[in-house]
């Protein structure tokens, strides 16, 4: 179904009752993969935003709501999510761009119906997403960076650092973290200071009064942080080829860059277990 606004999609009830996945393609590479992929992870809805020029296969295109969205407007995946958000409270959200992948531990046997009630049963009501940079091995072969048979993503280079609240004289905030890593942090100087972070809160109930900000985080700082105070909670990752397809793309960086290979590159096994194994999502409780 084609809707001419997200307010159209809203009023007709696209969104449905969830949990929803929002795929915002700014560009035609791998929108149908990207919306495969969410599809077959147990969401109810899959919303595709983008512009009238991307074009998708017919029998992709049939089992989603295609929404005709200005996908490069400044923070326009903010603009979007917060009026899903204030349409739809108590309903489930993942969004992600195009090129991106949700994995959660024991994705390929469990859906993601089933981690959010296990989430909720731990009075969670957000999950920590770690955006996991993927490449390709190739780039004269895949000179966008881009190939899902080839992908690689890096084993080792991720850090954390305390989140600074400007309301306690720069403290560290409980229980948040700024996180880094990836070719965002091996390339930073291509990357402005406020991209270079690699984590979002990427899977999250809408609730009356939430709003999503510009830097992935929401008004709700609870919805920030990593774990409740007594036990560690399951993460997520999105892996993610949009850095890379970025640094390719734009003139400023692309001759400079002819590798994203380096010394701790591994192929991406496309599982969850090899990202619990590197300590990019864990399970928690979740057994």
């Amino acid at each position: 179904m084609r809707y001419r606004s997200l307010d159209e999609a809203i009023s007709a009830n696209a969104v449905g009752k969830g949990p929803v996945a929002v795929v915002m393609a700014e560009d035609p590479v791998e929108v149908a993969s990207t919306l495969r992929h969410v599809r077959g992870q147990g969401f109810a809805s899959v919303l595709l935003l983008t512009h009238d020029e991307i074009e998708v296969p017919a029998e992709d295109e049939a089992q989603v709501h295609r929404i005709t969205f200005n996908v490069h407007a400044e923070n326009a995946m903010m603009i979007a999510m917060n009026q899903l958000i204030a349409s739809s409270p108590g309903l489930w959200f993942h969004y992600c761009y195009n090129g991106e992948y949700l994995f959660f531990p024991f994705c390929e046997s469990r859906d993601v119906r089933e981690l959010i009630s296990f989430h909720v049963e731990e009075r969670r009501y957000a999950f920590l997403t770690y955006v996991v940079d993927l490449y390709a091995g190739d780039l004269e072969k895949y000179p966008l960076a881009v190939s899902t048979e080839e992908a690689f993503l890096d084993r080792s280079g991720y850090y954390a650092l305390g989140r600074p609240d400007p309301a306690n004289h720069g403290h560290p905030k409980d229980r948040q973290l700024d996180f880094y890593g990836g070719i965002r942090w091996r390339f930073e100087e291509h990357i402005p200071v406020d991209k270079r972070r690699i984590d979002r809160i990427g899977l999250f109930q809408a609730k009356a009064g939430l709003q999503m900000l510009p830097d992935y985080t929401f008004n709700d700082e609870e919805y920030n942080t990593y774990s409740c105070p007594w036990h560690h909670n399951a993460t997520t990752a999105i892996c993610s080829f949009r850095a890379a397809k970025a640094l390719r793309s734009n003139p400023g960086s692309r001759y400079d860059i002819n590798e994203f290979r380096w010394h701790y590159s591994m192929p991406f096994e496309w599982h969850s277990q090899q990202l619990m194994d590197l300590g990019l999502i864990e399970p928690g409780q979740w057994v």
